[in-house]
């Protein structure tokens, strides 16, 4: 999910800072680029943390800045499909819960949260199973499997990232645990 890696990119330094093209500098510059955008081969760069190597500058006609070429490292965060993750719901709509799995969040469609049966309950902010006491609000630990994964560089906002809880050992952390508790006491478990 978070992976250091080592990458390359231009970055122009504006006039005003060329007499400090330092890898500080670059750094910062790289940071201001950088940090929050989605890219399909490496994911969401969380933080540049080292910058290598600055190549030579480079003037382009009708531009006031140099730019130049460095290598740098990034923590970056890139969720693999079918991987299980542990994340809070910050969101609860009427078709499902969006889930904070790291610098983004996933929609964890009400279909795929329990075989229960989920009543929106707009007023509480939360899912209610109709038969049993299971509720699912804003807050609530997580655990769930990645399902779909739709990167949209150009607008990261539009990216998707699809969630399922019906697996055995997925959803809310109060219902596995209780789960858990159950199957110690010889009792089947409550569906997921």
């Amino acid at each position: 999910m978070y992976k250091r890696v080592r990458l390359k990119d231009t970055v122009e330094v504006p006039p005003e800072h060329l007499a400090d093209v330092s890898r500080d500098r670059v750094r910062k510059l790289l940071q201001d680029k950088l940090e929050g955008r989605m890219d399909e081969d490496v994911g969401s760069v969380v933080s540049v943390t080292e910058v290598h190597d600055i190549g030579d500058g480079a003037v382009l006609p009708n531009r006031p800045g140099v730019y130049y070429q460095a290598e740098f490292d990034a923590v970056t965060f890139d969720p693999d499909m079918q991987e299980v993750v542990d994340g809070n719901v910050v969101e609860v709509v009427e078709f499902g819960a969006f889930v904070g799995i790291g610098p983004v969040d996933g929609l964890l469609h009400v279909s795929q949260i329990s075989d229960e049966y989920l009543a929106y309950d707009g007023e509480n902010q939360q899912l209610a199973s109709t038969e049993s006491d299971r509720t699912l609000g804003v807050e609530d630990p997580v655990r769930v499997r990645i399902v779909t994964k739709s990167i949209d560089e150009r607008n990261p906002r539009d990216s998707k990232i699809g969630l399922t809880a019906k697996q055995p050992g997925l959803g809310k952390h109060e219902w596995l645990e209780a789960d858990v508790r159950r199957r110690a006491e010889g009792a089947p478990a409550e569906g997921n």
